[in-house]
């Protein structure tokens, strides 16, 4: 590597991830969502917390909102407020899953009247971007069936296709529709989107600023995601990437906690195209449930492992990988990687942290700070934010 370290990681001051609002309030598993003190009661407290992530690692600029969840009577004090903590609203989340009239689909629906229901909750949401100067439209459709012969494979993705059509023409030059595809869950015979192939496709039929997210827990086990990243990279087709960890489904614990050589391997990936950039345009976001650890402290921990897998990933000496690849040398091109991950990385993080003044260890200091223990005291009635609320 002929540049320096601290060259190496210069970008690690312009890359910035987005943080989730529902991350914040009460979740738990399928049979119990877990109560915790000091839980946000409103969209305004969750943005304090949020805050409280950004401030101490000075990489979690933005926070992403989900509607209705997230619904306040003005949004524009909602992005005042925001911007007073030293955030921005990110992107504006929709919410296909939770209405009995989905049952059977939402966009997808054999129901024109559902279908322009749906249609219309996204233009709401649309009207939300404008008002916060947000301009990330995120769809993850939960539409699917249970059994074959349910519906017509084919009339479903046709719908699909028009729905989406409507949405897109609604929105603004300067707004983007970034579409999420799952595997399985909540329906199991097939997903109308399983798969990023299947997301791509209906993007391309939308127009350039249509982008798939890719969520990593959102694959069959032992899929090669690092893959999916760069063909969509190379089509400029990566829109988001939502960061979360998994051992069998879409289990949304801490990024990396599940494998952090996975982790790595997808940064070394992102990091190869440039698209860790803010010029590249990709959001990078946490979408993670702590159900029995603290939501803050969670958010922290889970920054911070991004941040170390990017620094590792800036590490690797690209002239020698480039020249062990061209070779054909096996060995010494997977030498090269494995260089840089098991580069220990934490003290050049902590010193970086504190040649801006942020503290070394942001875990350490949020313990400290006494900030669990105040909102538990002042956040005393009303109603707690829960999955789903």
């Amino acid at each position: 590597m002929t540049q320096t370290i601290s060259d190496a990681l210069a970008p690690l001051d312009t890359f910035g991830i987005e943080v989730p609002s529902w991350a914040y309030g009460n979740s738990g598993t399928r049979f119990k969502v877990f109560s915790t003190r000091g839980v946000p009661r409103d969209p305004f407290e969750k943005l304090a917390d949020a805050a409280q992530v950004n401030a101490l690692t000075g990489a979690a600029p933005r926070v992403s909102i989900h509607i209705p969840w997230d619904t306040v009577e003005d949004w524009s004090a909602l992005a005042d407020h925001a911007a007073s903590l030293g955030v921005s609203i990110g992107a504006v989340n929709s919410n296909l899953f939770q209405d009995d009239d989905y049952k059977l689909g939402s966009l997808t629906n054999a129901d024109e009247r559902i279908r322009a229901k749906a249609i219309a909750h996204h233009l709401e949401c649309l009207d939300v971007m404008r008002a916060t100067n947000s301009r990330d439209l995120k769809i993850w459709l939960p539409d699917g069936t249970n059994y074959a012969g349910q519906d017509s494979l084919r009339r479903r993705q046709d719908r699909l296709a028009d729905s989406l059509q409507q949405i897109y023409a609604a929105m603004d030059s300067d707004q983007r529709l970034l579409l999420e595809y799952k595997i399985y869950e909540p329906y199991f015979y097939t997903m109308d989107l399983p798969d990023w192939g299947s997301s791509l496709l209906q993007c391309l039929a939308l127009g350039e600023r249509a982008k798939v997210i890719l969520d990593t827990g959102h694959h069959a086990p032992s899929t090669n995601i690092e893959f999916i990243v760069m063909q969509l990279l190379r089509q400029d087709r990566l829109g988001a990437f939502d960061f979360n960890s998994r051992y069998y489904g879409d289990d949304d614990l801490i990024v990396g906690s599940a494998d952090p050589f996975q982790l790595f391997r997808i940064m070394v990936e992102i990091v190869s195209q440039g698209a860790h950039l803010p010029s590249a345009g990709v959001n990078f976001m946490l979408d993670q449930c702590h159900n029995i650890e603290d939501k803050i402290p969670g958010q922290i921990r889970s920054v911070m492992n991004v941040q170390h897998a990017t620094a590792k990933a800036l590490l690797v000496d690209t002239d020698a990988l480039t020249a062990a690849q061209d070779s054909g040398d096996v060995l010494g091109a997977h030498g090269v990687l494995m260089d840089a991950y098991e580069t220990d990385v934490r003290s050049l993080l902590a010193d970086r942290r504190e040649a801006k003044g942020l503290p070394r260890d942001p875990l350490a200091a949020f313990a400290a700070s006494g900030y669990l223990d105040r909102i538990a005291t002042e956040r005393v009635g009303g109603t707690q934010a829960s999955w789903g609320a």
